[in-house]
């Protein structure tokens, strides 16, 4: 018998309820994974209060690892027994095991564990397409990143740092400083709206930043764009004070003809060569030491609504997972 979380409605987290199940046959392929670890994110809180919809009732959860215990037809690329996680692609991670399209699991290397996979591998591959896609970050790149003593903002801040840039963190409070800093920052501020921007332009020598990466949204917009230099890049990809704020055309233009993106995890996974290649390339940085799993607290799947309000209320010190 399997556990699952499910969603009949969307709202606090009292609306996840425990089902429990029998292991179903794969199809074509498809495998049954028993999973052990399953990895908590914003979006999926996000997800649970109806901020980004989904078809109801549903499962949640985007992120996973366990191991294969059976394989339907066509499938080649495992076996039953390997051991494997993945991110994205079908809702309903929070499982004790479940169905899921084989083509989009990754092995795992003996070195790295089911719970550090669950830790690692969404945030990682989040990272990676935010420095080598969304903007090439390299020697000598001036990077201002927000969230830098969260989960995400860790794994950034390390591997921004090895690829040659200055790292300016920005975050919520004076207790995660040193955190930010332990995780590559050259440079954290506590955030304050009103004067950010007046000191990152005093750490970059009154020129801005290159790349701003900013997961608060609504209340720290003003502020991302004003820490620019001219032709820099506002990457808007969270909004954890809520959505931002629509930006007319000609503020673009009047700030230092900047640039806006608002991208996504699934547009930079949408085939699964260009997913595995970056999975790849997080496990590789992993396995070099160029970021780490760090896992802050572990909750049993039937304790979800517990993750979710350490999350919400910003406890978190590192990933937060649930375990089978």
């Amino acid at each position: 018998m399997a556990s699952r979380i499910t969603l009949n409605a969307t709202g606090t987290a009292d609306v996840m309820q425990v089902q429990h199940v029998q292991p179903q046959v794969p199809g074509p392929g498809e495998v049954w994974l028993e999973q052990t670890a399953m990895g908590v994110n914003p979006l999926d809180v996000l997800q649970r209060k109806g901020g980004v919809p989904l078809a109801l009732p549903s499962g949640l959860g985007l992120e996973g690892a366990g191991r294969v215990s059976a394989v339907g037809e066509g499938v080649g690329n495992v076996r039953v027994g390997d051991r494997v996680a993945y991110a994205m692609g079908p809702v309903g991670a929070y499982a004790s095991g479940r169905l899921f399209p084989a083509e989009r699991l990754v092995k795992l290397p003996d070195s790295l564990d089911a719970e550090a996979a669950a830790a690692v591998l969404f945030k990682g591959i989040t990272a990676q397409y935010l420095l080598k896609s969304t903007y090439r970050v390299g020697p000598r790149t001036q990077v201002l990143l927000y969230g830098a003593g969260g989960a995400l903002g860790q794994l950034m801040a390390s591997w921004a740092r090895h690829l040659g840039a200055t790292v300016i963190g920005v975050v919520s409070r004076p207790q995660s400083v040193e955190r930010a800093r332990a995780a590559g920052c050259h440079h954290v501020m506590v955030f304050e709206a009103a004067t950010l921007a007046k000191e990152v332009r005093e750490l970059t020598q009154g020129e801005g930043v290159d790349v701003v990466y900013d997961s608060v949204g609504k209340v720290s917009l003003e502020a991302s764009l004003d820490s620019l230099r001219p032709r820099g890049l506002l990457v808007s990809f969270g909004g954890t004070s809520g959505a931002p704020a629509a930006i007319e055309v000609a503020t673009l233009n009047a700030k230092g003809s900047l640039y806006l993106t608002r991208p996504s995890l699934a547009a930079h996974t949408r085939t699964v060569e260009e997913y595995q290649q970056r999975a790849a390339d997080v496990l590789g940085a992993v396995d070099a030491g160029i970021i780490q799993p760090r896992v802050w607290r572990r909750y049993p799947l039937a304790e979800a609504a517990r993750a979710h309000a350490d999350l919400e209320q910003g406890l978190s010190e590192g990933a937060l997972i649930l375990t089978a």
